[in-house]
């Protein structure tokens, strides 16, 4: 494929140009500790990091970020880590839906303002994932998603935890006196017990499916569980893959087209994935330009077979699908 030069890439617009702006650009990176030779006529990756100590989906993100670094280094890039809002599930009320649109155009903004080539997106927890490739897909630079990835299936006494579908079901049970306050102790202190978003087929490993069938993720790396050493493998390929993206001018409207957007539905749909997928297609097709309805999902579901047995709709887990 024809590859960009150094002088066509856009942040030789803040680094490469002879005149008093690009000086305070330069000068100011060598406040940050920079020699010129680090970034000079490489590609500038913005990685949008929704970390926060406030997200357990995203609690491995700290050292992750550093591993997207390290394949952006390796690749001959230049890494520059960004923080996002990060939209924590469990704690976020009323309910993070209200902000998907506010992390999307962070997003954009983020890539639209500052010396970006292109981008890594690190999400996961459900309403990130959407959010963060809305705003890529509008700016439309290169950019490749980083999923966060299952925790670990949860345990109680040898017996398999799903997160979600669990809580309700033993909340009835509890209530309904089939289990006592201890084993409810049990649960609450063993449901959720490694890094990583919800390991059944909730919004997170729905979402993050889909950004793969999408082509936005490296193949295989919705499912990595998020304690994996693979998933810190994957997270260094990533950094790599995104220097080569930018090179060959690989963008979301090269790849996110009416096929891409069918495959995702198609996935969804064969996984018994989340009904939230239905909200959050819709809003990522249409920033693409592809249309799409409810009358599209319902035409595929009605030729599309469920073949994953992952919870709710089975009984296995995000561990055992990977």
């Amino acid at each position: 494929m024809p590859r960009k030069r150094p002088e066509e890439l856009r942040s030789h617009r803040w680094y490469g140009a002879n005149d008093l702006r690009a000086f305070g650009h330069r000068s100011r990176t060598a406040q940050m500790g920079y020699d010129r030779s680090d970034y000079a006529g490489k590609p500038v990756i913005a990685i949008l990091n929704t970390w926060s100590d406030i997200n357990p989906c995203h609690t491995h993100f700290r050292q992750r970020v550093e591993e997207v670094k390290r394949g952006v280094w390796q690749a001959g890039g230049f890494p520059v880590e960004m923080p996002a809002i990060t939209l924590s599930e469990p704690f976020q009320k009323p309910t993070t839906m209200m902000y998907r649109n506010l992390l999307a155009m962070e997003g954009e903004e983020l890539l639209r303002s500052y010396p970006a080539d292109g981008a890594v997106l690190m999400g996961g927890c459900d309403k990130t994932t959407p959010a963060l490739i809305m705003g890529a897909t509008s700016m439309n630079l290169p950019a490749i998603f980083m999923p966060a990835g299952p925790m670990l299936r949860g345990d109680l006494r040898g017996q398999f935890l799903g997160s979600g579908s669990d809580v309700w079901k033993y909340w009835a049970e509890l209530r309904a006196g089939n289990i006592t306050e201890q084993d409810w102790s049990g649960i609450e202190n063993g449901i959720a017990r490694a890094p990583g978003h919800c390991m059944t087929m909730g919004t997170a490993s729905t979402m993050t499916s889909a950004a793969e069938a999408m082509g936005f993720t490296l193949p295989g790396a919705a499912s990595i569980p998020a304690a994996d050493s693979r998933h810190a493998a994957m997270a260094t390929l990533t950094g790599k893959r995104i220097v080569d993206m930018v090179w060959e001018d690989l963008k979301p409207s090269d790849i996110l087209d009416a096929r891409a957007i069918r495959n995702a539905v198609t996935t969804v749909l064969a996984l018994g994935g989340s009904t939230n997928a239905i909200v959050h297609l819709i809003a990522i097709a249409r920033r693409a330009g592809v249309p799409l309805t409810l009358d599209d999902f319902d035409a595929l579901a009605r030729t599309t077979p469920l073949i994953a047995d992952v919870r709710p709709a089975g009984r296995f887990l995000m561990e055992d699908f990977f």
